[in-house]
């Protein structure tokens, strides 16, 4: 069972408007994790001093970091076809989304599924369906919370812990994961360069 757990950290929560400045993924191959993908963006805008009291992410910790262009064509490759999972994924999802059409950069091409939607109707109930409330939950053992890296790595971890209480252990089955979490998976569309994007590389 391989995927690719990922997280944002961004300046605001309005896609288009607000930029990404971190991003973390974690491969997971049998249901363990493997790999990482990990860098602070330069979002060239000051980060508001609302958004660095969550995810603890200064000014100065990014500049001189790669922009946001420098790193899509890296992280498109470091997730390759497998299923991508995020917390409310959309909110994630609609961050890249924005910046692979702005930027005209192929995206991974692998279905977006949704532990928030998949814990709601997985595990009913519960106070609050935040990440580490689930995952405490889930007897999920995890540090630090809201840097990029440490949540992909966690959101990975109660994704299969909700696959497990589904009894889906071997294998994802797009179908069976969407009718477990009540909705549609996620899918970057294929993007192609425009003739001046390919005349520049």
């Amino acid at each position: 069972m391989n995927y690719i757990a990922f997280d944002l950290e961004t300046t605001g929560t309005l896609a288009g408007i607000d930029r990404i400045v971190e991003i973390g993924a974690v491969r997971f191959v049998k249901g363990e994790p493997q790999d990482i993908f990990s860098t602070l963006v330069d979002p060239q805008i000051p980060i508001p001093e609302g958004a660095s009291r969550v995810n603890g992410i200064t000014d100065d910790m990014v500049t001189g970091k790669p922009k946001i262009d420098e790193f899509l064509e890296s992280f498109t490759k470091f997730c390759g076809g497998d299923p991508l999972v995020a917390h409310n994924a959309s909110f994630d999802f609609n961050f890249l989304l924005n910046d692979y059409k702005k930027y005209e950069e192929l995206a991974p091409s692998g279905f977006v599924f949704d532990t928030l939607s998949l814990a709601r109707r997985t595990v009913p109930g519960l106070s609050n369906y935040r990440l580490a409330t689930v995952a405490g939950h889930l007897g999920c053992k995890f540090g630090i919370l809201h840097r990029a890296f440490e949540d992909a790595e966690l959101c990975g971890m109660v994704f299969a812990k909700l696959l497990q209480k589904a009894n889906i252990e071997t294998y994802i089955d797009r179908k069976v994961i969407e009718q477990l979490q009540g909705k549609s998976s996620l899918k970057f569309p294929y993007i192609q360069k425009s003739e001046e994007q390919l005349t520049l590389i």
